[in-house]
């Protein structure tokens, strides 16, 4: 149960990212809000790194640092490619590790859920709000390619 409710998470972290890194304005990426605010390309890199950290309780990586932000389309190719890695490590199970089903919930994979949020918040910063949607009712589809 624990599993399959981790991969629905993750999967709707996917589909939500999904909404709001496609057909983004030009200037969007390298959107400034701010001094010391994340730009779009900042936070999907970011959002990346964390997701490797999540997988990080079933792989062990030598060390772990935050990516060099690269082009928008390098950090979209790399967001989705750490979601299906992630997502296959989930469905082979659970680490055998103490409440590891509720740090990575309360961890990384929120913490991700929450920058797609951000983004979601920049893309109507830039004129270019997402589409409303009842996410209740949302086709949240598990096993992530």
């Amino acid at each position: 149960m624990e599993v399959r409710l981790l991969r629905h998470f993750l999967a709707t972290i996917a589909y939500r990212a999904n909404k709001v890194i496609h057909e983004v304005p030009l200037e969007y990426p390298d959107l400034r809000i701010g001094e010391g605010v994340r730009s779009p390309k900042e936070i999907l890199s970011h959002i990346s790194f964390v997701l490797t950290c999540a997988h990080s309780v079933f792989h062990h990586y030598d060390e772990l640092k935050e990516f060099e932000v690269g082009s928008w389309e390098l950090e979209v190719k790399r967001f989705y490619e750490i979601i299906g890695i992630l997502d296959n490590a989930l469905s082979h199970g659970l680490p055998q590790r103490d409440k590891i089903a509720e740090k990575l919930l309360q961890g990384p994979l929120s913490d991700a859920m929450t920058h797609v949020g951000q983004l979601s918040m920049l893309r109507r910063m830039a004129n270019s709000p997402i589409q409303g949607e009842n996410f209740f009712n949302a086709n949240i589809i598990i096993n992530i390619d």
